[in-house]
């Protein structure tokens, strides 16, 4: 879509509202394109060419799925200059060639339909519907009211009344033609019902004949599974004016319905498209078993790793060297922090956490057991974003061990987290004000534990690069000269969302 509103942009005339229209059209014309047998061209007035309009520039290009294609070659982004564009651009109305044009030696329908605004509104576009008249039999009953769906789609495109306003929530797998088609008249009684809809219904369990019948009927006798009788269904597209979708499930299968209504006055109506989602539905729950004993698995390794925690503490309580009790009290606080991911993934469906809830924590828990007495301020600036279960494991130890650093060797004051993403990666910078680093202190070669558990994490798993220097100090620095630790982890191991 990107390319599309970078041509929309540059079209002479066009507001946020109006390229938003356009774009809802291009999001929704696969279906007209599929019940046309047509390829579909969105065009609009080349900029500065004139009042006349006797050039357009094509922004959009859409191929049937249910036929052979006019233009093999892609048309987005060139120029056209035909009458029928033109005419269609001055006079408001839909416009057909009166004599097939040739493409590639076959024989092609040219129709131009204006585009408005809105209802009554001026054009700000042109839909080109090109049909390929290569076939030369007579129409079966299926294209017969696949066409009379289109015809009135194009009506209503040429009023300004489709496509419909987007939904809050779409459905990711809405019907196509192809899935099966149903139409009904104005009274609810369907007209014409494709081969693949009858397939659905016979398969929800439905033996008669769909045409000549009231859907509405033929949905009461079906024996439908967590279904209200009062439930509003696609019937209620046509009086409400607005697409409605639905669900039919019964012994194990699952239809989606869509439901379009047809509210051109030449031919009132609504178009139901049917799509068997059983299979579809099936993995779903399968997943939703699987998301859940993930969540479990998760819920059951953080017990653990908090039953590891709370044995360590109880064994450093009893150790009379104190190197060796202050050795267990840090193995407890490394163990803690990854129980806090295990417990942040366990609560989530997703194979990702909002790392700043783990970050403010882990700040907070710092210093809850710090030993110094100290309780210095930690403030973060900036934001992680999501990031992924494997990243943020390893990620959260790093940051334990650093703010654990700052508070029991830095003898800080103040510590500040900044932390900054891009597309290229995410950087995290803890700077302190404390005592500063060792004049022979060298990060490369330091024996501390901590370092050496950040090192190996950051350059080694999360194959980042990890920096321990002084820092840049600002205008309201208080303290020592303090400790800048930067780590820069690549975004390809990161994964998640900002």
């Amino acid at each position: 879509m990107t390319a599309l509103v970078d041509l929309l942009i540059a079209a002479a005339g066009l507001g946020p509202a109006e390229r938003g229209r356009l774009q809802t059209l291009v999001q929704e014309w696969g279906l007209l394109a599929d019940l046309s047998f047509a390829d579909l061209l969105l065009c609009v007035p080349v900029p500065d060419g004139g009042p006349g309009a006797d050039e357009f520039l094509v922004v959009a290009q859409i191929r049937p799925a249910t036929g052979p294609t006019v233009h093999p070659t892609d048309l987005f982004g060139t120029t056209l200059r035909r009458e029928s564009l033109t005419t269609a651009w001055r006079e408001q109305r839909v416009v057909r060639e009166g004599e097939p044009e040739y493409s590639d030696d076959v024989p092609v329908r040219v129709e131009a339909i204006p585009v408005p605004a809105s209802a009554g509104g001026a054009p700000i576009a042109v839909l080109v519907r090109d049909t390929n008249l290569a076939a030369t039999r007579g129409p079966s009953a299926l294209e017969v009211a696949y066409l009379r769906c289109a015809n009135a789609l194009v009506r209503m495109v040429n009023h300004g009344r489709f496509p419909f306003p987007p939904a809050a929530e779409g459905a990711l797998e809405t019907p196509r033609v192809g899935d099966g088609v149903v139409r009904l008249d104005e009274h609810g009684v369907v007209d014409f019902a494709s081969p693949n809809a009858v397939s659905s219904y016979r398969r929800l369990g439905y033996l008669g004949n769909l045409t000549g019948e009231r859907l509405r009927q033929v949905h009461d006798g079906l024996r439908l599974e967590g279904r209200s009788p009062e439930r509003r269904g696609v019937e209620a597209a046509a009086g409400l004016g607005l697409p409605q979708d639905d669900e039919l499930a019964a012994g194990g299968v699952v239809v989606l319905l869509r439901a379009i209504p047809l509210l051109d006055g030449a031919d009132l109506g609504t178009l139901v498209l049917a799509r068997d989602v059983s299979e579809l539905r099936r993995r779903e729950a399968q997943l939703l078993n699987k998301d859940a004993t993930i969540r479990e698995i998760h819920h059951r390794v953080k017990n653990n790793l908090q039953t590891v925690a709370a044995l360590l503490r109880l064994q450093g309580r009893r150790m009379r060297e104190p190197a060796a009790s202050e050795a267990l009290q840090e193995s407890v606080r490394r163990v803690t922090s990854i129980a806090l991911v295990h417990e942040i993934l366990s609560q989530s469906l997703e194979e990702s956490v909002a790392f700043d809830a783990i970050a403010d924590q882990l700040a907070k828990s710092t210093l809850d057991v710090a030993t110094t007495g100290r309780r210095p301020s930690v403030r973060r600036i900036g934001s992680f974003g999501t990031l992924a279960g494997q990243a943020a494991t390893p990620l959260s130890l790093v940051l334990s061990e650093l703010l654990q650093n700052a508070v029991e060797h830095g003898g800080s004051e103040r510590i500040r987290l900044y932390v900054r993403r891009d597309a290229g990666a995410l950087e995290m910078r803890l700077v302190d004000d404390g005592r500063g680093l060792p004049a022979d202190f060298d990060p490369e070669t330091s024996d501390r534990l901590g370092l050496q558990i950040v090192r190996s994490l950051v350059v080694g798993e999360l194959r980042g690069s990890f920096v321990l220097q002084e820092p840049e100090r600002d205008g309201d620095a208080a303290g020592g000269p303090g400790a800048e630790a930067v780590v820069r982890v690549p975004s390809l191991e990161i994964i998640g969302r900002r």
